[in-house]
Formats: structure tokens, sequence, C-alpha cells
């Protein structure tokens, strides 16, 4: 049976810039305006779905990753890059639709993912032959995860090639391509991929969500006790965090979701697991425990 293939999914769009000529021109993704307010949303979107990386921009996991890439990196780059890359963002976001767009509506949409994709790259690619440097790295960053929705192959390959051993979008491409390697049974490829995450310092995709995809890997692989082991020192971290006052914080989604995994693998090993408080509605971080 073949398989089934996942659609890009649109985020939110990011600000346009002022056309007040006294303002700075800032690219603002509407998720960072928001995120002093709605973190406890961020938090469920990113925790548990990493997966859904595989191809890129309209993934929930990607939503926290994207608002780590703007929040760290708008500092410290220019407002015309910042914009344009904005420009990019919005369109490889854009509704796919066959439906004619509303009267007097501005908004762009494609038929195709196809086409969207296309045009994204498009776009992308004029970004970082104009700007270079860390701008371009990103912008290379989002033709990969594109390219794969026309060319899985050669998107695969661009991502390995931006999978180095250290950095943002390193990380980035490195954790796409373990999904991509997962999604097609090279299991063996995958683990190593998710190894090497686990064992980096940077922040850029949550320790728990990198060890919940491994031992999903090594439970395929039929390796279900190095799983356990991986689920319970997951889960186990997660259950010894304290807050700067000392008390102990509520497991996250994706500490749960390893809490209920081991115990259908090995019920006698998770009940060696402290009991700590479920997440509140209300709570989270949505980078991780």
């Amino acid at each position: 049976m073949a398989r089934k293939k996942r659609r890009v999914e649109p985020v939110a769009a990011p600000q346009a810039p002022s056309s007040d000529p006294k303002q700075p021109v800032r690219y603002q993704d509407t998720f960072q305006r928001t995120v002093g307010e709605k973190i406890e949303d961020f938090g469920k979107l990113f925790e548990g779905h990493g997966r859904n990386i595989l191809y890129g921009l309209g993934a929930l996991v990607v939503l926290g990753i994207i608002i780590w890439l703007i929040m760290t990196w708008s500092g410290r780059s220019s407002a015309e890059a910042q914009t344009a890359l904005g420009r990019a963002i919005r369109t490889s976001e854009a509704v796919v639709t066959d439906q004619p767009v509303p009267a007097g509506s501005t908004e762009r949409t494609f038929k195709t993912h196809h086409e969207r994709s296309e045009a994204a790259i498009a776009e992308f690619q004029n970004v970082a032959d104009t700007y270079g440097g860390s701008v371009a790295e990103k912008a290379r960053y989002f033709i990969a995860v594109n390219r794969l929705t026309l060319d899985r192959a050669a998107g695969t390959q661009e991502l390995s090639a931006l999978a180095g051993p250290r950095g943002e979008v390193a990380t980035l491409a490195k954790f796409a391509l373990a999904q991509v390697k997962q999604n097609d049974g090279a299991l063996d490829e995958a683990e190593t991929l998710y190894r090497e995450l686990s064992e980096t310092s940077d922040p850029v995709v949550a320790k728990g969500t990198i060890k919940y995809e491994l031992a999903n890997v090594l439970e395929k692989q039929g390796k279900r006790e190095e799983a356990v082991n991986v689920l319970f020192d997951l889960v186990r971290e997660a259950s010894e965090a304290k807050d700067p006052e000392g008390k102990p914080i509520p497991l996250t989604s994706i500490a749960q979701q390893a809490k209920d995994k081991l115990q259908n693998l090995d019920p006698e090993r998770a009940k060696q697991l402290p009991e700590v408080p479920i997440e509140s509605p209300l709570g989270g971080n949505p980078f991780g425990f």
C-alpha cells in the first residue's frame, strides 16, 4: 500500500512591516507578538508532535521552532533581511485552495501544495542570494523542507548538507532529516541522528521531543529494553525538575506521553517513577521541560 503523504499546513503569517517611513521596518511573527500571553498554547502545540516536522513549516512542532528562531535572530539581523524572510515565510504558509479568493481580499493563495512550494523556494532562494550569512542559512533550511514536497530525494540531500555538528539551523536540519529517515524506514540512520541530537545542548528542539522520538525508533527496531530506558530517563528527569521555590514542576505533555508509553511497555519499571502533578491547562513551557 502506498504511503500516505503528509501535507504542509499553514502557520501564522508574519506581521506586515509598518508603512510609516519614520518607523524602522522589522519582521515580527504573529506568535512573537503574542508569546507572552499565549505561551501555554505553544507548550501544547510543541510537545509530542516531533514527527510532523517532516514537511517543515506547517507542522505543530515547527510553531515553537519558528518562534525560537525569530526571537533569537531578529535582534541581530537587518530590518530589510527580516522583512524579506518574513515575506518568504508568508508565501510558504499561504492557503492552498481551489476556491476563488473573496472579492477585495489581498490574501495570496495557491491551488496546490506543489505550486506553493515552488513559489516559496524561489523567494527563499532570493533571500539567500541577496543577504548571505545567517539569513541565507535559515533560508536554505526553509528551501530544503519545502523541497521535500517537490522532490523528496533532493530535499533530503539538502537537509543532509545543512545538518552539521552545531548551530541553530544544523539542529533543525538534523531533526528534520531524522524524521525523514524514520518515516522512510531507515531506522538505524534515524537512531544515529536522534542520539547525536540528544547529546547536544542546543535548545532549539526540546530534549524531551528528541528522546521520545528516539524511543519510538528503538521500539520499532525491536530494542524494547533500550526504548524503556530512554523513556524512563526522560520521565525521571522531568519528574525531578523543580521550580525556583523548590516545588515539583508538573509534567509537560511530552513527558506525560512518555510516561504513558512506558507504562504500556514495562508497567513494573513505570512504578519506579516518582509521582508528580500533570501539567495544568493554564501553564507549560513551549521548549521542553
